[in-house]
């Protein structure tokens, strides 16, 4: 637990904990403006305000897995890895009487519990953002639940994101974030979604929110819409965070200290 403090008391004050909280906050404002703009004229004028929360839930649960959760991650696991190298590289860490195991471990559980929080917040801004620009009943189901599924079964991308942030610095994790992103968006919809941990998270928004990968609307009887695939996602993919948090600490522990 001490060691777990240490960690969380290390975002403080920073940039690295100030993201988590703005990054959910710009993005709630962005998706205001973006929801005002292309509200439709048909739903306002029947005062239809079931579709203006269908057409702000599609653009939150398909813009936050899509884009700020693969670069997020990257973004978060670069400056924690940048953090610790102009710390040391670890040396002073090292130097006392902890298992190396448990030095990464606390470091993913502390990105685990930051990025709740961020979730958390994300959750507030969409129910404030529908407030001003949808109206109507809240669907708080709809948005506690994308919000937690999308969160949980993007947990794996921290271990591997943190492997390479420390591995070969910023570049090569913003670049790995970037291209998972891309990835993630042409697997979700196709029959290989479950080998691609940046694709789960748009892939089970598809029957949860009913949204396309694309960000569009799914009709009824959309193969996407397949509930089967959610505790088939979240399984799958806490397996493999605890599988990716194993090797990767093993990892770090064989890690040369230069």
């Amino acid at each position: 637990m001490k060691g777990l403090q240490s960690e969380l008391l290390k975002y403080r004050r920073t940039f690295t904990g100030k993201l988590i909280v703005f990054m959910p906050i710009f993005f709630g404002i962005y998706v205001c403006v973006v929801q005002v703009l292309m509200q439709n004229p048909l739903a306002e004028a029947n005062n239809n305000t079931t579709m203006g929360w269908e057409m702000l839930l599609a653009l939150v649960f398909n813009w936050w897995p899509v884009i700020f959760l693969p670069l997020g991650f990257a973004l978060f696991a670069a400056l924690i890895a940048a953090q610790e190298k102009r710390a040391g590289n670890y040396r002073s860490l090292r130097a006392h009487d902890v298992f190396p195991i448990m030095i990464w471990t606390d470091k993913i559980i502390g990105m685990t519990i930051y990025s709740f929080l961020s979730t958390v917040v994300l959750a507030i801004v969409t129910i404030i953002s529908g407030i001003f620009t949808a109206g109507g009943s809240i669907p708080f189901g709809k948005i506690l639940a994308g919000s937690a599924i999308c969160w949980s079964v993007s947990l794996v991308l921290i271990p591997i994101q943190l492997w390479t942030a420390t591995r070969g610095g910023v570049f090569l994790s913003m670049g790995l974030g970037f291209a998972g992103m891309l990835a993630g968006v042409i697997v979700a919809p196709t029959s290989f979604w479950a080998i691609m941990p940046w694709s789960w998270a748009t892939r089970l928004m598809c029957p949860v929110i009913g949204i396309h990968p694309n960000n569009t609307i799914l009709e009824a009887g959309d193969p996407l819409l397949d509930t089967s695939v959610i505790w088939v996602g979240i399984v799958v993919s806490l397996i493999a965070f605890f599988a990716f948090s194993v090797i990767t600490s093993l990892w770090f522990k064989r890690m040369e200290i230069q």
